[in-house]
Order: C-alpha cells, then structure tokens, then sequence
C-alpha cells in the first residue's frame, strides 16, 4: 500500500467533502461552501491517497490566520503561537491502518520550523477515549475543555509541543533555509 501526501487540488473538493461526510459522529459535517473556504483560506491542506484515491486529508492554520473557527479562537485567546489542527479526516474504509500518523507526521514536519506547538481539539461523545487515545499516544495532552456549537458539544483542547522549534528559530531566525521539504507545501 503506497500512500501518497500532497497538496490539495481544487479538482479533489469532492472527494474531500465525501471522506469527511460520511466520516462518523465525532466529524462534524462540512457544506461544500464551508470546504471551499477552507480551501481558500487554509495555509496548510493537504491529502492522503492510496492508488490515485483520497483517502484523508488534513488542514491546518496558524495562529496568526484570519481563521473563524471558535476552537481556533480559543487557542488564540489561551496562546500566543502554535499551529491548529482545523480538521484531520480518514475515511472509514482506511482508518486504524496508520494514515492518521502519516497525515500528522507530515503536517508536523511543516509546522515544528515555524511553530512553537501544535493545536487540537476532540468532540467528547462516544468514540472520544478512542480518539484522545490516539491523539495522546502522538504527544498531545489536554489544556482545557470548552463547549461548541451554542455548548451542545463538549470538546476536549489538546496541545503538543513541537521540540525543534527552539532550535530552529535559535540557528535560522526567521529565515529558513531555502530546501524544498521546508519550503510552504501550498501557495496561499
């Protein structure tokens, strides 16, 4: 099974929107008008395939974005940098198989240069031990809860520092070198 991780093509929305829908309970749906502000919007989105089909994706903000998401707004209101996880996804068919840690593996390699930590959150209903469970077994831990959606929703905010951070800003500063794996996956 070769996975593939790359950028978000305007011609995947589609599959995206489907992957993420008939993701389960603990994936809060997404209309195709919120997917293409999400992918307007995003600086960082990114797919997972298996065999030229998606089968996950990932977007991320940083902590600097004009991004409207309330758990986002939480994070910002909590800490001043990090990278925030907006929406992980793995279809049914592919999830525990390790596409999830792929998707974060990557994500992470962009983030760690320019953020301190990485940001999440878990909807606290029914599959929430299975998900906090892998989220912590990744590093995250939880920093609070707060309630979504008007409070009808408890949801759990996880943090994770990213440890190369330090060092990075201590030897490059802002300015990182000029290699293609760090190099912004998506122009914005």
């Amino acid at each position: 099974m070769a996975v593939q991780i790359r950028d978000v093509r305007e011609q995947d929305l589609d599959a995206v929107l489907a992957v993420n829908n008939t993701a389960g309970p603990s994936i809060i749906p997404l209309e195709a008008q919120r997917l293409r502000h999400l992918f307007d919007t995003a600086e960082y989105f990114r797919v997972a395939e298996i065999e030229g089909v998606l089968h996950g994706f990932i977007i991320g903000f940083g902590s600097g974005a004009a991004h409207d998401s309330s758990n986002f707004l939480w994070f910002r209101h909590h800490y001043p940098e990090f990278f925030y996880i907006d929406r992980i996804v793995v279809d049914n068919e592919t999830r525990g198989g390790g596409l999830g840690r792929i998707l974060y593996a990557d994500a992470e390699s962009y983030a760690e240069p320019r953020y301190p930590q990485f940001a999440t959150e878990v909807l606290m209903d029914e599959l929430a031990d299975k998900v906090l469970l892998f989220h912590g077994g990744l590093g995250f831990r939880e920093v609070g809860q707060t309630g979504m959606d008007n409070a009808k929703l408890r949801v759990s905010m996880l943090m994770k520092p990213l440890y190369s951070y330090d060092w990075i800003r201590n030897t490059y500063g802002s300015k990182l070198p000029d290699v293609e794996w760090i190099q912004h996956p998506r122009a914005v």
